[in-house]
């Protein structure tokens, strides 16, 4: 039998010879991420007496041509260029090269001892990434994008001059997508004004600038074409808005302006199934990136509010089981011990209208709102709790890095500790007993909290429908704690007195509690 292990040793000398290296062989598969961190002391901004952003008159009606516009605030825009390193693993890289060889004898014990190899000696790897920028004050301050900036161990900003300069990281905020950066040469540079993306209407005109695929100084025009869009569970504060000024890789940290020059959107990403532009981008609202960029030049971060509580959205039937005419809220499905709301006197149940006087609509419009709280300020709640509404004043925190790390889902399905033991209740086709001390702790409720455990589940019935298992906990019914078989029936007694199909039910399912109706309207 040949040597097999053998072979592929000369066959990567082989490869070493002719002077194709591993990564040569796969670069145009695989991408350099961006890993690590950079920061520096953060500075405080103070913007120059008598100094001046650039302004320009908007013409009436479609312009003949942008290039007043972008003649004027052009110079003020800068391309990013972005040093990153990291930590490679050559036998990665060479993956693919080897799956055609797959099921060869020795092939294993060749990876293997490359693998062992790899775990003694990590090689590092220089990666670039392109972005753009601008200048929003005098001194040189430049807004871009966070994921420009991420990893970087050298930054350097080139202007419409032609100039290259170097550049520090003043503060960086991930949820939101936004970096602000100072350029480390002292000097007077041309910038400009944040403006009202709230007086922005869908169809007004928009240009947008930056430096798409490296290319550096383009400009693009087109309409405002949405606002208001959320594109994702990593940007929970951001309504983004769309536009169809075509921007590309490498437009990202760039302004989009209006047709006075004031920046209306920073452009943050695009949504494309071939990873060129198809006419829809998202930019970052101005007034949200105003407000970013002062606290990262003031503090160097974002210290955002924190309540503590686990938030779901009202819904139509939510709010029918309790009989409230108007759907839009947010429910608190759970308190955080010890957490600001705990403190403040909120409840699981309490369905939040409005904070601060600003309605909330939904569980995602709330998070932005005590989101942009500043930490530990008191704050007024209006909600409404057991049918009345009434306001609570609540100091929030200071959100932490892991706000739900003390929230872990359960190790076992629901139906891994279900008995078929307790009492039936055929109004919802479901059997139940009370939970004892062992199931409360697992569960990470308090001592003495109330709950009827789900022992069973008919066929077709209604707690199967409303997608109920064996081994979920109730712990609320209609508001009122789930202590009895009996309590459980008098709260549905009641809902039918009352002429409602729906009642209200919050359900742990191990430590996570969220809400859901049931239907009575089949119920026998």
């Amino acid at each position: 039998m040949p040597n097999t292990g053998k072979f592929f040793s000369d066959l990567e000398t082989g490869m070493k010879t002719i002077g194709i290296s591993r990564q040569a062989m796969v670069a145009a598969l695989v991408g350099v991420a961006m890993v690590g961190s950079f920061s520096l002391a953060p500075q405080v901004f103070s913007p120059e007496a008598g100094a001046q952003p650039i302004q320009i008159e908007a013409p009436l009606g479609a312009p003949l041509s942008f290039a007043d516009l972008i003649e004027q605030v052009e110079p003020a825009v800068v391309s990013v260029n972005v040093t990153t390193e990291r930590e490679v693993g050559r036998l990665a890289d060479m993956q693919q090269f080897f799956e055609q060889f797959r099921g060869m004898p020795g092939l294993d014990e060749f990876m293997e001892q490359r693998r062992q190899e790899e775990e003694e000696e990590p090689e590092t790897q220089e990666g670039r990434s392109l972005g753009s920028g601008f200048f929003i004050s005098k001194n040189g301050y430049i807004v871009t994008n966070n994921h420009v900036v991420d990893g970087a161990t050298a930054i350097q900003v080139v202007l419409q001059d032609g100039r290259e300069l170097d550049a520090e990281l003043v503060g960086k905020d991930a949820q939101t997508d936004l970096a602000v950066l100072r350029v480390t040469e002292e000097g007077e540079y041309p910038f400009v004004n944040f403006g009202d993306s709230h007086t922005m209407r869908k169809g007004d005109w928009v240009v947008a600038l930056g430096n798409p695929f490296g290319l550096g100084g383009t400009a693009t025009a087109g309409i405002l074409s949405a606002d208001g869009r959320e594109i994702g569970p990593d940007s929970p504060y951001t309504d983004f808005l769309q536009i169809d000024a075509s921007i590309n890789r490498g437009n990202s940290g760039g302004p989009t302006f209006d047709l006075n020059g004031n920046v209306i959107g920073v452009n943050t990403a695009i949504f494309s199934p071939t990873g060129g532009s198809v006419g829809i981008g998202f930019a970052i609202p101005a007034e949200l990136a105003d407000e970013v960029t002062k606290a990262l030049i003031k503090d160097g971060k974002v210290s955002r509010g924190w309540l503590g509580v686990a938030i779901q959205d009202l819904t139509e039937d939510m709010a029918e089981a309790q009989g409230i005419k108007d759907a839009k809220g947010a429910i608190i499905a759970d308190v955080t011990s010890g957490s600001p709301a705990e403190k403040g006197g909120l409840e699981r149940g309490d369905i939040i209208l409005s904070v601060n006087g600003d309605k909330v609509t939904d569980a995602t419009s709330t998070t932005r709102l005590v989101g942009k709280l500043i930490a530990n300020t008191a704050n007024r709640f209006e909600i409404i709790r057991g049918g009345k509404k009434q306001t609570i004043n609540v100091t929030v925190g200071e959100r932490p890095s892991s706000p739900n790390a003390n929230i872990t889902p359960s190790s076992s399905s629901p139906s891994d500790d279900a008995v078929e033991d307790g009492q039936v209740v055929s109004e919802v086709g479901g059997t139940f007993e009370q939970m004892d001390d062992e199931l409360r702790e697992r569960l990470g409720l308090k001592a003495g909290e109330n709950g009827l455990v789900i022992t069973k589940v008919s066929k077709d019935g209604v707690l199967e429908e409303a997608g109920f298992q064996a081994g979920m906990v109730i712990l609320e019914v209609n508001n009122k704690p789930a202590t009895s078989v009996d309590a459980l029936r008098k709260a549905i007694s009641d809902a039918k007195r009352a002429n409602r199909t729906k009642v209200l039910v919050a359900v742990r399912i191990g430590q996570i509690t969220n809400y859901r109706t049931i239907d009575l309207s089949d119920a026998e």
